[in-house]
């Protein structure tokens, strides 16, 4: 069985918008009182209560709090899971530790874990304490099971249902290793992608075309009087740009990981385990590594080769793949991110990117025979490649 999300424009009237809006601020309230139990808690007794501690305590909460009972029960809920799991994902040193939520901040979601349905003839949704059904802009047919409804509202004003479905198609049977179905992936910036096969990927930029236009109304935003009308509308103008920038982003990263896991000579893909929280220090680099979207690409890579039966393997982020010399194994310590190609001692000449990807390849066939899943396997292609470094400066030399 494979879980999909399926993301709905809805659109509420001002009713169900009001109940929206209510249930968001709810859902923010509960999230962030469980949140200071916990801290509190913890400073005094160097303990804190679980999910269900703290569910039990929501009774005494809604009749200090009334207001709480007008929106959906399980809802305000899931908030606690919410939170619970955040602070499950910060022990795993999986996240950061979990902070306040803030309106300022656009934390508008809340979600209904079930007694939802949609009306495909009517284009309605059909949530808890909303009579009238919702209307809802089916633009995907889907099949399965709704399991989780979450409802958010973004920056531009616009609400939307992303429905999790649990459909009957079943996970695809990861296909055979084969060395002759490897490819290898190197991640840049002036091309998103290059594949060791001598493929391409030039980097869309949809940031830095839009900064000039972003440079222009961020400048009138800045003279509109706080709290006014006007600096809101400027406000919404700015969302759009950049709701239109990640939808762009996102296009182009469905499309390209769509593309790698549906060709049938490539069973296997190789990648470099990057650390991008910590590239984007880099104030030059910055606002370029997280344009191109490199963390985003991975995470739709690892769970489309899960559907799709391909094998993803991640090397190690320190494996000398744009450094090493695919021909004799030396290795240049001294390349800089300046040098794009580089001439070896043995006299080939290198192009950084394509020479990384077939690296990339090369170290993941051998980590996948070593044995899949040890990240730290390079060992025997470094052991050959320092050997045919000591034949070519025994060849140079002689």
């Amino acid at each position: 069985m494979i879980q999909k999300g399926f993301k709905f424009r809805i659109y509420p009237n001002k009713e169900q918008e009001a109940f929206l809006m209510q249930s968001f601020g709810c859902a923010r309230f509960v999230f962030n009182w469980g949140l200071s139990v916990k801290n509190e808690e913890y400073a005094k007794t160097k303990k804190s209560s679980n999910y269900y501690e703290l569910n039990k305590k929501l009774p005494e909460l809604k009749k200090e709090h009334e207001w709480l009972g007008d929106v959906y029960s399980q809802s305000i809920q899931s908030s606690l899971r919410n939170l619970d799991n955040a602070f499950t994902r910060f022990f795993k040193k999986q996240g950061q530790y979990p902070r306040f939520k803030s309106k300022n901040k656009n934390d508008f979601n809340f979600q209904i874990p079930q007694g939802v349905k949609i009306n495909k003839d009517e284009n309605k949704i059909y949530i808890p304490k909303v009579k009238q059904g919702i209307k809802i802009k089916l633009h995907r047919a889907f099949e399965g099971n709704i399991k989780t409804v979450t409802i958010s509202k973004n920056p531009s004003g616009q609400y939307f249902a992303t429905l999790l479905v649990e459909s009957n198609e079943n996970i695809k049977e990861t296909e055979k290793f084969d060395a002759d179905t490897t490819i290898g992936i190197d991640l840049g910036i002036k091309d998103f992608a290059v594949i060791s096969d001598g493929a391409r990927i030039s980097n869309p930029s949809n940031l830095r075309k839009k900064l000039a236009k972003l440079k222009k109304i961020q400048k009138k935003h800045s003279r509109k009087q706080k709290g006014s009308n006007n600096r809101n509308k400027s406000r919404i103008k700015i969302a759009k740009v950049h709701l239109k920038v990640k939808n762009q982003r996102q296009d182009f990263l469905h499309k390209l990981t769509y593309s790698l896991t549906h060709k049938n000579q490539v069973g296997t893909i190789c990648i470099e385990d990057l650390a991008v929280s910590n590239m984007i220090k880099n104030h030059k680099l910055a606002l370029s590594i997280s344009d191109v979207g490199w963390g985003e690409f991975r995470r739709q890579l690892e769970y489309k080769c899960n559907w799709y039966g391909k094998r993803l393997i991640v090397i190690n982020r320190f494996a000398p793949s744009s450094k090493m010399c695919s021909n004799c194994g030396q290795i240049k310590t001294d390349l800089t991110l300046a040098d794009r190609e580089w001439t070896c001692d043995c006299g080939v000449t290198h192009d950084r990117d394509l020479l990384a990807s077939k690296n990339i390849k090369n170290f993941g066939i051998e980590q996948y025979r070593r044995s899949y899943g040890n990240f730290n396997a390079c060992g025997e292609i470094l052991a050959q490649a320092d050997s045919k470094k000591q034949e070519a400066q025994g060849l140079i030399l002689g």
